[in-house]
């Protein structure tokens, strides 16, 4: 037997007295047991809301994607997977406390922390190099939470502004820089073939934000030496690139002069 799932279902629906209460019902109907309900947007008469739910695992989420498109005025803007339980409010305070009392583990503490916060898989800092626009090459990884692929898929980090966007491989990403040394958070969903993942709202780019502000102002000069030490794994690992190159280059010029002598005998 399939274990049950915890899923993140996001809905846009009317703005109006009762549809939550029919999106809830609907949700009761196709077999999900709602555990949260958040209100991520109210607006012109819209509301955007994600709700957390436990679905049966031998039970495919078509049902649930079919019952809520029934609804009128009612859209399914995601439904993924949810990583652990839903985090109760506070969870952001008690994460910069964290920061706070070991600034010099603020970065580890960061990545291993905000996925759980906004529903999402993994999460990473990224440095992007002050020649980017030269050498075109894929930001270093200063840290990264235990879940990232490897190679992680990463959409375009530049420019350096707090906003959502989504890798070719159809992984959502919100990308929050640092202000400093091109620094950049990047928190992840990954693209699942089976679910349709949703894009990171804006109020939830705005949240990690915040918490990237904060953590840059408790990091203080240590958040300096991380650059400077991300700036110098990234210098060392692009000479090696380039050593590899050279050789590579050097064997085959000796392999086509040995080739010419072969031929000439």
């Amino acid at each position: 037997m399939l274990a049950d799932m915890l899923l993140r279902v996001r809905v846009a629906l009317p703005d109006r007295p009762g549809s939550l209460g029919q999106v809830a019902r609907t949700l009761g109907v196709s077999g999900a047991d709602i555990v949260q309900v958040v209100v991520l947007e109210r607006l012109g008469g819209r509301a955007v809301d994600d709700f957390t739910v436990v679905w049966p695992g031998g039970s495919g989420v078509e049902r649930l994607r079919a019952g809520l498109a029934a609804m009128p005025g009612v859209r399914v803007d995601g439904i993924w997977r949810a990583i652990g339980s839903p985090v109760s409010s506070g969870v952001d305070a008690e994460l910069l406390t964290q920061i706070a009392g070991k600034p010099d583990d603020g970065l580890s503490i960061l990545v291993d922390t905000v996925p759980a916060l906004v529903a999402a898989d993994w999460a990473a800092v990224l440095l992007v190099p002050a020649d980017w626009a030269v050498r075109r090459m894929d930001p270093a990884i200063v840290y990264a939470s235990w879940r990232m692929p490897q190679p992680p898929e990463l959409p375009e980090i530049t420019p350096l502004r707090p906003r959502a966007s989504t890798a070719a491989d159809g992984t959502r990403f919100a990308l929050v820089p640092f202000g400093k040394g091109g620094l950049v958070l990047a928190v992840a969903r990954q693209a699942d073939n089976q679910l349709p993942v949703a894009t990171f709202h804006g109020t939830e780019v705005d949240r990690l934000a915040q918490l990237v502000r904060a953590t840059s102002v408790m990091m203080g000069t240590r958040l300096d030496e991380e650059i400077a030490n991300g700036e110098l794994a990234h210098n060392q690992s692009c000479i090696t690139a380039g050593n590899s190159d050279v050789t590579s280059r050097a064997q085959a010029e000796l392999h086509d002069t040995l080739a010419g002598k072969s031929d000439s005998r």
